[in-house]
């Protein structure tokens, strides 16, 4: 027996040549423009500083690596031809779009200059060098457009090439990344600054699955909190700003706390659990980096807060309720299902392992209604493969709404005071609020409603 295929099911998108060349055509001079003339209005400044560590003395210049570093702009061109679809290809320009504005403001609002004074070289090196002085000057400094070029260059062939080809990419970009010190073009905070930027432009244009996708907004008694929260998390995004600029040095590495809560701020001001990048259980790499000093701080405060209780507690036959497993908590786990609440955390390997769901919450604030349905549905569905772990970050709120509510669903409980006496029992820690409580009233009356 044979089937007709439609041939439209098995077509491939044509390679979008044409629109690479559309990309690389405006790229190209809006690159050499802005740079240039942010070269040019540094260098008509009175005054240039550098930020420099005593220790980059001691870093080597290697004339030979000009040619890796020079080699860039090939790969950077090459990288628009190599996307394979039109969607691939968008965010890729539009990612080193925003690298070259991001960085040209940089130079402009914070200029700085190389400090130290280059060997002479001579060969064929040399000639790369006069070339490369033709256009470069010392300054555009921070943060190191060519460590953010990198970056984003490296992601697509990455994608791309496989086996020993993959390999010897990585090997060759992080070449091109050594280069960018060991010609004496870039301090060691123009490096880092420069991964900043390309990491933040991952961020804000995203690679499938993961997307920007904002939520609805918490229920009308809960928005006070939540925008109390917000402001919270701003002020203190301003103050560790404030404090990276006022200390200097290493206190810079404040600014990176500063963004985390940047992004948690505006998380709680309206983007929701967008800002998480989660999908499937997993955060993407760029928020993972983005949101490290938050998530840190966000994990310790799982292990204090819950540090004299057991991990979690068996609150119905089959269903248990818990903080997010750590290593150790698994050992004491049975093996089953995971019901993962947290918006902030990935799931582990071995959560991964276990049929699993994931529903991202924020912290501290009441569920939607469709997201507690949501959440619900998803427990209904794990219920199969017993016994179930529903956790979020302490196991005290979002996972205890959601199991009682769940509690309601199935009828193991009559009422939503009976369902909350059902977990304070096996779980007294449990923490649910006069705005938590009314939401599960309402899913409640919506059960009734439905029966």
């Amino acid at each position: 027996m044979t089937f007709l295929v439609n041939p439209q099911s098995e077509r491939k998108e044509p390679r979008p040549w044409l629109r690479a060349a559309g990309w690389l055509t405006f790229l190209g001079p809006f690159f050499f423009l802005s740079y240039g003339f942010a070269n040019w209005w540094t260098g008509r400044l009175p005054h240039v500083g550098s930020f420099v560590f005593d220790w980059e003395n001691h870093i080597p210049f290697w004339p030979w690596t000009i040619v890796p570093y020079m080699a860039l702009d090939a790969f950077y061109a090459g990288s628009l031809y190599l996307c394979a679809t039109r969607a691939e290809l968008d965010t890729h320009a539009k990612r080193l779009l925003s690298a070259s504005v991001l960085s040209v403001a940089g130079f402009l609002l914070f200029p700085l200059q190389f400090s130290f004074e280059r060997p002479a070289t001579s060969g064929f090196n040399g000639l790369l060098f006069e070339l490369l002085a033709g256009f470069d000057k010392p300054y555009n400094q921070a943060p190191s457009l060519h460590i953010s070029l990198v970056l984003l260059v490296w992601l697509v062939f990455a994608r791309h090439l496989h086996g020993v080809a993959r390999w010897l990419a990585h090997g060759w970009f992080l070449l091109i990344a050594l280069s960018v010190f060991t010609t004496y073009q870039h301090h060691f905070i123009d490096g880092v600054a420069g991964a900043a930027v390309g990491v933040l432009c991952v961020y804000l244009f995203t690679d499938e699955p993961h997307t920007w996708h904002r939520t609805p907004g918490p229920p009308a008694a809960d928005r006070p909190w939540q925008r109390k929260l917000a402001a919270g998390y701003l002020l203190g995004a301003a103050l560790c700003l404030a404090l990276a600029a006022a200390l200097g040095g290493w206190a810079w590495l404040l600014a990176w706390t500063s963004v985390a809560l940047l992004l948690v701020g505006l998380g709680y001001a309206g983007w929701g659990v967008a800002v998480f990048q989660k999908h499937d259980g997993q955060l993407s790499w760029a928020a993972r980096l983005l949101l490290l000093p938050y998530r840190v701080g966000a994990w310790w405060s799982s292990r204090w807060f819950t540090r004299r209780g057991a991990p979690s507690a068996e609150v119905a036959p089959g269903i248990w309720m818990g903080r997010v497993p750590g290593r150790a908590d698994w050992q004491h786990l049975p093996a089953g299902a995971v019901l993962d609440l947290t918006a902030e955390f990935s799931l582990s390997g071995a959560a991964r392992a276990r049929p699993h769901r994931s529903v991202p919450l924020l912290d501290l604030v009441v569920p939607t209604p469709a997201q507690l349905a949501q959440a619900v549905a998803a427990l209904d569905e794990l219920v199969a493969y017993p016994p179930v772990l529903v956790h979020c970050a302490l196991g005290y709120s979002r996972s205890a709404l959601v199991v009682a509510a769940w509690l309601l669903h199935r009828g193991r409980a009559a009422t939503p005071a009976e369902a909350l006496a059902q977990l304070r029992t096996a779980r007294p820690q449990v923490v649910l609020g006069a705005a938590h409580q009314a939401a599960l009233a309402v899913y409640y009356a919506s059960l009734r409603i439905e029966n």
